[in-house]
C-alpha cells in the first residue's frame, strides 16, 4: 500500500493547472535618493560634514556647485572637425611662441 505510483499521464492533463497561480514575490524597494534630497540632508546633518571623524568637509560642502550649474548640454562630437580645430590651434600657440622668441 505504501508503494509509490507514477501517475498516467492522461490524469495529470485533467488537473486544471491554469487557474493556479503562484503568489508574487515580496520585494522591499528602496527609494532612490534625488540630489536635492542628497543637498538637503548633506546642510541638515553634521555627520556628513566629517569624514571618518578627522577630516573637516565644512569648506568643501560651503563651495559645492549646485546641479543645474553642472549639467550640460550633450554635444555630438565629429572627429574631423575636432581634429581640425585643435590642430590650428596649437599651429596659432607655436607661431605665437615663434614671434614672441624673435622678438
Amino acid at each position: 500500500a505504501d508503494i509509490p505510483v507514477i501517475p498516467d499521464l492522461e490524469d495529470v492533463q485533467e488537473e486544471d493547472l491554469a487557474m493556479q497561480v503562484a503568489a508574487p514575490p515580496s520585494v522591499q524597494v528602496n527609494r532612490v535618493l534625488t540630489y536635492h534630497d542628497l543637498d538637503k540632508d548633506l546642510m541638515k546633518y553634521a555627520a556628513f560634514q566629517t569624514l571618518d571623524g578627522e577630516v573637516d568637509l565644512k569648506l568643501l560642502t560651503k563651495v559645492l556647485a549646485p546641479e543645474h550649474e553642472l549639467r550640460e548640454d550633450d554635444v555630438s562630437w565629429d572627429w574631423d572637425h575636432l581634429f581640425t580645430e585643435v590642430s590650428s590651434e596649437l599651429v596659432t600657440e607655436w607661431d605665437l611662441a615663434q614671434s614672441e622668441r624673435e622678438d
